[in-house]
């Protein structure tokens, strides 16, 4: 096994839940399993048990997250120490504030860097752009999406030869319609309060509750579907309001207005993701502003539920419209509630056979899996190198 015996290590500030520090992870289990070991430095997080589950070590470093140059300074002296001890191989950064401390430690101790883009930074000035300048340093810069890649290229085009695009991953053991069972779907239903008997169709919105991930048109298309007949459905938004209450009242008040109180619902945070998409005939992604890769999109069609997201970002490379579910213009109520209406149509076996053809494709492209074997043939190609 070619990377057996050699040492990993990856900086990310904090282990909170999100894709990078989800990665970071999937990327650690990853390295364990070929033999090598994997290290984290982090400030940590609620992730820190999942980390250690995974095989890695964690060593914390509380003020990695600073954007102070005298911080950022000093975490690269402590980087470069932790590279000798603990006789690291590679240095894989995932953030730009601790990335710039941990290019200056790999470059002192020379080792080889790599950095992954996993959004796409907005860039407002010549200062703001130096500052994520830092995510195409990397001997290899990593996108998490084509969109992303070509992003990376406008800002960075010094950057163009060295990219190399590794899409997100599922995790296709969790997020299988055979792995959720019946009394997962069951417990959440009740949660949310959909009818025992026909809670009718469900089209589920799972995201947090911020105005970018399409709430509002979301609402204006369902008061477009109540013209419809002979369909029962349900629309769900699941997702953490992380405090924004402002934000619940005014769905609150836009459902109201529309007379939509017994059709759409907002339940909050949703702890059993594989049985919220289990649950769900349709799911829906309107976002306003581009997605670096389109999570919801993945893992509903690993589900095999058919997904509607915008055609902006990445969600069209996962979305072949019109075959494994349909992509719509932003800030577009209308085109949503049309394609909303296409797939209630096709009823529930059209649902399935598209569903399958979703689940097919993510098998096919966007696996942990995938990200997994990618990720470490890049750490093969650059060890591998003459230094």
């Amino acid at each position: 096994m070619p990377l057996s015996g050699k040492t990993i290590l990856q900086v990310i500030p904090h282990l909170s839940a999100g894709g990078a520090e989800r990665t970071t992870i999937e990327v650690a289990e990853a390295l364990r399993a070929a033999g090598a070991k994997a290290i984290v430095a982090s400030v940590g997080g609620r992730l820190e048990g999942e980390l250690s589950r995974a095989g890695a070590e964690l060593i914390r470093i509380d003020k990695l997250a600073t954007k102070n140059p005298l911080g950022i300074y000093g975490n690269a002296i402590v980087l470069s120490k932790i590279i000798a001890k603990s006789h690291v191989d590679l240095v894989h950064a995932r953030s730009r504030a601790p990335g710039w401390s941990a290019l200056r430690a790999a470059r002192r101790m020379k080792k080889p860097f790599v950095t992954t883009y996993h959004g796409v930074y907005n860039a407002s000035g010549a200062a703001k752009r130096l500052y994520n300048s830092i995510m195409a340093r990397g001997d290899v810069v990593i996108a998490n999406s084509d969109y992303t890649a070509a992003h990376v290229i406008k800002e960075h085009p010094e950057a163009a030869g060295r990219i190399v695009t590794i899409h997100r991953g599922v995790d296709i053991k969790q997020f299988s319609p055979d792995a959720v069972l019946p009394v997962r779907r069951a417990a959440l239903a009740k949660a949310w309060r959909l009818p025992a008997d026909n809670p009718g169709t469900v089209i589920l919105l799972p995201a947090r509750m911020t105005a970018w991930k399409g709430h509002r048109e979301a609402i204006g298309a369902a008061a477009q579907l109540l013209s419809r007949s002979g369909v029962s459905w349900r629309m769900i938004f699941a997702g953490d309001d992380q405090g924004r209450q402002g934000y619940l009242q005014e769905l609150a008040q836009l459902i109201a207005q529309h007379g939509l109180d017994d059709r759409v619902s907002m339940v909050g945070h949703c702890d059993d993701m594989p049985a919220a998409f289990a649950l769900a005939d349709i799911v829906i992604a309107p976002s306003n502003q581009p997605e670096a890769f389109g999570r919801v999109a993945a893992e509903a069609g690993a589900m095999a539920v058919p997904a509607i997201g915008s055609d902006i970002g990445a969600q069209g490379e996962i979305i072949v419209d019109g075959k494994t579910g349909f992509v719509t213009p932003p800030l577009n109520p209308s085109a949503l509630a049309e394609a909303i209406g296409k797939l209630l149509d096709r009823g529930p076996e059209g649902r399935k056979l598209m569903g399958e053809a979703a689940q097919i494709r993510v098998r096919q492209k966007f696996t942990t899996a995938a990200l997994q074997q990618a990720t470490l043939a890049v750490y093969e190609r650059l060890m591998g190198r003459p230094s």
